[in-house]
């Protein structure tokens, strides 16, 4: 039989609620799992193996109580931008030695009152700020599916963990694709709720007007549950949307009957890679045969994407940042007035790619470039969300790949900045419009890679995209595969 952190996240509920295990068991099987395999992927920044012990124990207390949910007992890895009462939170920085969080994020809070089993913190890129999980303070993480690859970023260390069996769930933010496109390179399923569905509030801010947090699963099912109980109002954060949620897995039991889905021809470019192309073209037939009408829709605006997203993104993260300055908390450099402790702290303690996105957002805001670079970049947000809008008043959703390419090696890309922002093309335009997104496995390159598959839909489109995705993923067994590392 397969040890319990081989199990989904419904799987494992569906254990629980049949007593055939305890929350003890699983969480003693992920940190079995953590313990054999970690020291090669480095996942993790920090596990505490006796604190999940004794939140498993509490759970199996609530359910000897009948006080259980779908996600008691649960254990679920947490990416070092959220924070949790008593754990750090250095958002894979030095700047922020010595944090320890005072308070829950507000998806900690509603996952814990459900009864969640918190198991430590995993990596990223430092400050959310990157697509390899390379620019973390800590070390680098590596696919599970292949050691020399990189697991996408920056909810690098959320994917890895779920990939190899180290966690069963997993939570990650996505600015530009920072779900979606490491769940599509670890060969998980990433979600991307709209803005304002979940709130933001104890998620450490890069871009405020971009950051979602979002789920990483191993199935659509898993990622539904996982949002029905993160979704909702908060009077903590007021761009969080009033609405009550629909339940989600209402939409799993549809199949796809009725439904439109579009594909964008801007999203099939030269330069992308063959096996990504034919996947997607693959599964798109999939989706057809399921009963899907297909049709090709035009988002004219989306070749000027990545250059409005790294000048709003760069400019929000420059006024961000700027409370990581040594002096109310995290690491402190002397000085001999406030500025040199400020100029000496940031200097000493951000790291390269850090610095170099405050000083780019820092110039396009700066007087006499602000009008040029940053109002120019909105003026375009507002034409890519007008694409979206019209073409949505066609289609049910979107169906397009997740990146141009799997996952490329460590160290690749690192000297080039620019080429690394450019894989981020096909996942910011739903940051930029407020839209939701799904990543599910499609297949396997020819060197054995996980390629993902992007389902996007309109604002408050969850429903839908979770219907495409749960649909596809039962024709299918993409996301039954286990990497070879950790068999």
């Amino acid at each position: 039989m397969p040890t319990l952190n081989q199990h989904s996240l419904s799987q494992c509920a569906d254990l629980l609620a049949s007593n055939t295990c305890r929350s003890v068991d699983i969480v003693s099987d992920v940190l079995n799992a953590i313990q054999q395999h970690d020291h090669r992927i480095g996942a993790y920044i920090d596990w505490d193996a006796d604190d999940a012990m004794r939140q498993a124990r509490a759970a199996d207390s609530l359910r000897d109580k009948g006080q259980a949910t779908a996600l008691t007992g649960i254990p679920i890895a947490v990416k070092d931008v959220l924070n949790v009462r008593g754990q750090t939170c250095r958002c894979g920085s030095r700047i922020l030695e010595g944090y320890v969080s005072p308070y829950d994020a507000t998806v900690i809070a509603r996952l814990r009152e459900a009864g969640a089993v918190f198991l430590g913190r995993v990596n990223m890129d430092e400050f959310a700020m990157g697509s390899s999980t390379e620019n973390s303070a800590f070390g680098v993480t590596r696919n599970p599916w292949n050691l020399d690859r990189v697991p996408g970023g920056s909810s690098g260390g959320s994917a890895a963990a779920v990939a190899a069996r180290e966690a069963i769930a997993s939570l990650g933010s996505d600015t530009g694709g920072s779900v979606r496109q490491p769940a599509s390179f670890c060969g998980c399923v990433g979600l991307k709720p709209s803005y304002g569905r979940v709130s933001r509030y104890g998620l450490t801010a890069y871009a405020s007007s971009l950051d979602q947090v979002g789920p990483i699963t191993r199935t659509v099912r898993d990622a539904a549950l996982l949002l029905q109980c993160m979704a909702g109002a908060d009077s903590m954060d007021s761009t969080c949307i009033q609405d009550v949620p629909p339940d989600y897995t209402v939409a799993l039991k549809q199949d796809l009957q009725g439904m439109t889905l579009g594909l964008p021809k801007q999203f099939f470019v030269d330069g992308m890679d063959a096996d990504v192309e034919r996947l997607v073209r693959e599964a798109t037939e999939v989706c057809r045969g399921l009963g899907a009408r297909v049709v090709d829709v035009d988002l004219p605006h989306t070749p000027y994407a990545i250059a409005a997203y790294y000048i709003i993104a760069t400019a929000e993260a420059s006024a961000n940042l700027a409370r990581f300055d040594g002096v109310r908390y995290g690491a402190r450099e002397s000085g001999a007035d406030p500025i040199e402790v400020y100029e000496r702290t940031r200097a000493t303690y951000f790291g390269p790619e850090v610095k170099r996105r405050i000083i780019l957002g820092t110039f396009v805001l700066s007087s006499g470039y602000h009008d040029a670079y940053y109002l120019r970049a909105q003026k375009v947000r507002t034409l890519i969300r007008s694409d979206y809008e019209n073409v949505f008043k066609q289609c049910d959703a979107l169906l397009t790949p997740v990146a141009p390419t799997p996952a490329y090696g460590i160290g690749e890309k690192t000297s080039d900045p620019v080429q690394m922002y450019l894989g981020d093309i096909f996942t910011v335009t739903a940051n930029l419009a407020g839209l939701c997104g799904l990543s599910v496995p499609c297949g396997f390159s020819s060197e054995n890679l996980p390629v993902g598959l992007q389902i996007l839909g309109p604002s408050l489109g969850e429903s839908a995209i979770l219907r495409v995705g749960h649909a596809y993923e039962q024709a299918s067994d993409w996301t039954a595969r286990v990497p070879p590392e950790v068999v």
